[in-house]
């Protein structure tokens, strides 16, 4: 197996996952900061996703345009976008539940909408405050909107629900259809409770381009090979492993972006990322949280050391 070395262009190497072109999506400043206990500064968290762009991150989601008052933490979306340094070939998207959330989020003017709902009603009604039927027609109402504007739809709750339990595929994949030709789809273990083969057959069943994983039973790193495996291409992480969902109880962590790449570099599979720039990103978000944080690497150090 051939690791690219430090200051060198990745190369993409045939591997068990095959020469694979992915995207690597961080959502750390949406989907990893809005569990934190406290809100952070718009300032701060435009640097948050400039540290990540300035690492080779080619997706970031940089906001969510949701109400303040449920995910406080996520407050000034509009702020933190025009305090943000765009880069070329670093793509910027936000998170929108409704057709409000899709008003502010082309005011904004960020490059790729993801639209989200769940697959069970219970969630939906938590997260959302829509029955799953509403959260659907809302989802295609955004769709049409967008028109030619980059598109993802994320199925929260693929795999399990914090109150449903177990989610039947067979409505996942009903949910996943009409979409799948006007966006990339993208299926999320928002509980982390999917296993590999679970991850695999979905993703072939559904046709899905994407992943988001949480590591909450310790699992998310292997789904992220097994997705990969079963064809998808755009795989979600979160810096510093940061994240969960207030909506979820004792929903953890998301797969922590710097172990991800690395893992992924490890196999061959090429990423464009800066591995060193990540631990230095999280070893940044450390000090200014006051915490450890849940991922592993900027603890353990790159291999082979430098």
């Amino acid at each position: 197996m051939q690791r690219r070395q430090r200051g060198m262009a990745p190369v993409s190497v045939s591997t068990t996952l095959g020469a694979v072109a992915i995207t690597v999506c961080d959502v750390g400043p949406r989907d990893g900061l809005q569990n934190e206990p406290e809100a952070l500064a718009p300032e701060t968290r435009a640097e948050l996703v400039d540290r990540l762009a300035a690492a080779g991150v080619p997706r970031i989601e940089a906001v969510s345009f949701v109400r303040s008052d449920r995910v406080p933490q996520m407050a000034d979306a509009e702020e933190v976008v025009a305090r943000v340094q765009r880069r070329d070939g670093v793509e910027l998207s936000g998170l929108v539940l409704n057709e409000q959330g899709w008003e502010r989020f082309g005011a904004a003017g960020l490059d790729r909408v993801n639209v989200t709902f769940a697959a069970t009603e219970s969630f939906n009604e938590r997260n959302g405050n829509a029955t799953l039927a509403e959260a659907v027609a809302r989802a295609e109402a955004i769709l049409a909107a967008a028109g030619e504007t980059p598109a993802t739809v994320t199925i929260s709750c693929s795999f399990g629900c914090p109150f449903e339990g177990r989610v039947d595929p067979g409505v996942v994949a009903e949910l996943a259809a009409p979409f799948a030709r006007r966006a990339e789809v993208v299926l999320a273990d928002t509980i982390g409770v999917a296993v590999p083969s679970a991850v695999r057959s979905l993703v072939e069943r559904t046709g899905a381009v994407g992943f988001h994983g949480h590591n909450t039973r310790n699992t998310g790193y292997a789904n992220c090979l097994a997705a990969l495996e079963a064809g998808a291409s755009v795989l979600d992480a979160s810096v510093g492993g940061l994240g969960g969902c207030p909506f979820s109880p004792r929903a953890t962590g998301n797969v922590a972006t710097e172990d991800l790449v690395w893992l992924l570099e490890e196999e061959g599979v090429a990423t464009g990322i800066d591995v060193d720039a990540l631990v230095g990103v999280s070893q940044w978000l450390e000090g200014l949280l006051g915490r450890t944080l849940e991922g592993y690497l900027y603890r353990a150090g790159d291999w082979p050391p430098a």
